[in-house]
């Protein structure tokens, strides 16, 4: 004879139900770790890629290269050009570490699944002056050896590393040249540092997709191989209509391999290469920029 509970339930009954509730309510509980375990690999699997950050040992060599004495005497002269002060007056030193310096990806602006935003295009240390003027100097890899290849005014560089850092931490720090715009990217947002930036995407950022369509958009056909690019043109006119500074920087772009003016693979330092060498002051303090 089955015994009853105060209720009137069959005991085997409710034990019966206490097991069934607590299977369901295991099973529950289970599904939902699984879930909240597969939430973070989806999220992942459509984050982009990172850019793989140069190692300290890379970054070692550029700040020697820019701390190198014929680098400290290219940079005597430059800080002296305007005739304000005496080479010799400038004494000029390298602060800080060589920072990686990311541009924009052509991959990314066609739409490429699971690239990164920005490849690495140089690195750039800063150097200060007697006066406190501040320039950038650019380094790159040629063979064994990191050279410089430009010396530019200010420390933009150096500067947005540190704030890119400090606003979105772990993210990458790079630039749009075609508009000299300055952006830190983690995950799905994309964040504005400078002026330019803030007009390209407002003050408050966007997202990573949203990015990639104005990108897409604005330089989409005029990637390498494009009819644009095998044009020569450089940000949008002909070279023939172009101011003689920018078709001296086209010039020595095709003749170092790359395009100015053009988003392409070849980076703006390695283009420079043709015009700006240790020692050419008078070419050396400009930015460049392709539009």
């Amino acid at each position: 004879m089955t015994r009853k509970n105060p209720t009137g339930t069959s005991m085997n009954t409710a034990k019966s139900t206490v097991r069934n509730s607590a299977a369901r309510a295991a099973a529950a509980g289970a599904l939902t770790a699984a879930l909240l375990g597969l939430a973070p690999l989806a999220h992942a699997a459509q984050a982009p890629a990172a850019p793989t950050p140069p190692p300290a040992s890379t970054a070692a060599a550029a700040h020697d290269a820019a701390a190198a004495p014929a680098t400290l005497d290219t940079l005597s002269r430059f800080f002296a050009r305007d005739g304000a002060v005496a080479p010799a007056r400038t004494k000029p030193r390298i602060e800080g570490s060589a920072v990686p310096v990311y541009t924009l990806a052509p991959e990314f602006v066609a739409g490429k699944a699971n690239v990164p935003v920005a490849s690495l295009d140089f690195l750039a240390s800063k150097a200060v002056s007697a006066d406190g003027r501040k320039a950038s100097v650019w380094t790159v890899r040629t063979g064994d050896a990191w050279k410089v290849v430009n010396i530019a005014t200010g420390d933009d560089e150096t500067r947005y590393a540190a704030e890119g850092g400090a606003r979105l931490s772990g993210g990458t720090v790079f630039r749009e040249p075609q508009i000299d715009a300055w952006y830190v990217q983690r995950g799905d947002r994309v964040l504005p540092l400078d002026p330019d930036a803030t007009r390209a995407i407002g003050a408050k950022g966007t997202t990573l997709d949203r990015y990639r369509e104005r990108v897409r958009a604005a330089y989409g056909d005029k990637l390498p191989g494009s009819a644009y690019a095998k044009k020569g043109q450089a940000g949008g006119y002909g070279e023939q209509d172009a101011p003689a500074e920018a078709r001296e920087e086209t010039r020595a772009a095709a003749k170092d391999g790359g395009t100015a003016g053009v988003l392409g693979p070849a980076s703006v330092a390695t283009a420079a290469g043709a015009l700006v060498a240790l020692g050419a002051v008078a070419v050396a303090g400009r930015r460049l920029r392709r539009r």
